[in-house]
C-alpha cells in the first residue's frame, strides 16, 4: 500500500479520527499508521484517540505540544506513542516526543503526559492494565476492526484523563 503525500497546518489535520466520512478517515489514520509503525494494531489506534482527545481538551492544533510516553513491563511495547504521534505531530527528532526510560507506576498499561508548550497546561492520561483485553480482542481481526473496536470503546476503558497546569 502506498502513502499518499500529506500536508498538515498548524492548526489542524485534514482527517479527524473522531469523524468518519464513510471511511475515509478510518483508512487515512490505518494507512499513516501501517506507514510509520510497520502495521496497524489496537495500540496505534488508541494512541490516535489519546492524541485527538489531547488537542481538544487543550484547544491546541498539531505541533504544539510535547508528549512524554511512559510505557509498563505489562504492555508489549510502546506503540500507543506512535499513535499519538501521528495526530500531534510531536517527534523525536524535533524534540517534542520521548519514551521516559522510567516505566509508568505499578498498576498502569501506560501513562502520557501531554504539555501545551505555550501554556504549559496539561493533560495526563492513564491507561489500565484491563486494556489489555480490548488489545488482545482487537488483535484477532483485520485492521480497520481494530480501530472500530477503539473508536467505539467507551474512554473509561481505555483511559483516565486529568488536567492541570505544569509549574515551571
Amino acid at each position: 500500500m502506498a502513502l499518499s503525500a500529506v500536508t498538515l497546518s498548524a492548526d489542524a489535520h485534514p482527517h479527524s479520527p473522531s469523524g468518519d466520512k464513510a471511511g475515509a478517515d478510518r483508512d487515512y489514520w490505518i494507512e499513516l499508521g501501517e506507514a510509520v509503525h510497520g502495521s496497524f494494531g489496537p495500540l496505534i489506534a488508541i494512541g490516535i484517540r489519546i492524541g485527538d482527545d489531547a488537542l481538544k481538551t487543550l484547544g491546541v492544533g498539531p505541533r504544539n505540544v510535547d508528549v512524554t510516553y511512559y510505557s509498563s513491563k505489562d504492555a508489549p511495547c510502546p506503540c500507543v506513542v506512535d499513535g499519538i504521534m501521528l495526530v500531534t505531530t510531536a517527534s523525536p527528532g524535533q524534540g517534542s516526543l520521548r519514551v521516559a526510560a522510567e516505566l509508568a507506576a505499578e498498576g498502569q498499561f501506560g501513562r502520557v503526559l501531554i504539555r501545551h508548550k505555550r501554556s504549559n497546561r496539561a493533560v495526563e492520561y492513564v491507561l489500565p492494565p484491563s486494556i489489555a483485553g480490548l488489545v488482545k480482542e482487537a488483535m484477532t481481526g483485520a485492521p480497520e476492526r481494530r480501530w472500530s473496536l477503539v473508536m467505539k470503546a467507551p474512554e473509561a476503558q481505555l483511559f483516565t484523563r486529568r488536567t492541570f497546569d505544569v509549574k515551571d
